[in-house]
This record gives C-alpha cells, structure tokens and sequence, in this order.
C-alpha cells in the first residue's frame, strides 16, 4: 500500500478552505425575498398604526416620502402639535425574511427617538442601519412638509 504524503493533505486541505472561503464571500448580502418584492406595506387603517398601537389624536397629521432602502421603503407619519412632535408611525416598512424580524424590533424604538428628539437627528438602532437611514429620509420629508 501506498502512503499518503502529509504535504499532499496539507494542500488539498488548504484549496477546500480556499475555495469555502470564496464560495461565502460570493454570497450576496441582504438576499432578502422582501426587498425583490418591494417590501411594501399597505397603509394602516385611520387610527391605528401600522406598526401597532393608536396614533395620537389631535394635531396636524403629515406623511413623508417613502425612503428607498436595500430591504425595501420606509414611511413615517408624524403627528405635529404645538410646533412639537407628538406621535410618530411607520407607514411603511421592510419584510419578508429576516427583514420582518428586524423591523419588528427597530421601528418602535425609531418612533420613540423621533417623538422624544422632536427632529430627524436620532441615534441608529443597532442591527437596523439602512432602516434607520430610511426613518430619518422620510421623518425629515414629514418634518419639512410640516414647516418645522
């Protein structure tokens, strides 16, 4: 019989790590069936938020534009009273997929920051970056058509 040579293992075990390595960094990031279908979400019925809860009832209601994002849109809808802002929604937002879990997470925080900063300048939610751009795009659309 025949051995086998430690040099021969060594590279064949080194090409099969080689060519993992290329095979993963191939992979497209953010291959999510979301974002190929637009991840669209209807509008949410008068009254009712689209990510949950009831919007605040007086004031001047104003929607910004739909920020495009990777995952797809994002909305807001804000709430103006006095000058401030007194209510903050997501109209739209990404889903499908992992998307879905993501959003899940971020847009609560992302409408407490909004109402609590009174401005587009809020903080990222970890995990959610292109989401939380996308908040800031249309919350700053909301805030400029609500003259302030």
């Amino acid at each position: 019989m025949k051995k086998s040579h430690p040099v021969r293992r060594a590279v064949l075990a080194t090409a099969a790590t080689v060519s993992g390595i290329v095979l993963l960094l191939s992979m497209k990031p953010g291959s999510d069936p979301g974002a190929a279908a637009g991840g669209a979400r209807p509008p949410a019925a008068a009254g009712q938020s689209a990510q949950g809860g009831a919007r605040p009832t007086g004031g001047a209601t104003v929607t910004g534009t739909a920020a495009r994002t990777p995952y797809g849109p994002v909305q807001v809808r804000i709430t103006v009273s006095g000058g401030r802002i007194t209510g903050a929604e997501t109209v739209q937002a990404p889903s499908g997929g992992q998307s879905t879990q993501v959003t899940a997470n971020a847009v609560p925080k992302l409408n407490q920051a909004a109402v609590a900063a009174g401005s587009a300048r809020i903080d990222a939610v970890s995990g959610a970056t292109y989401t939380s751009a996308g908040y800031k795009e249309s919350l700053q659309s909301a805030l400029d058509r609500a003259g302030g």
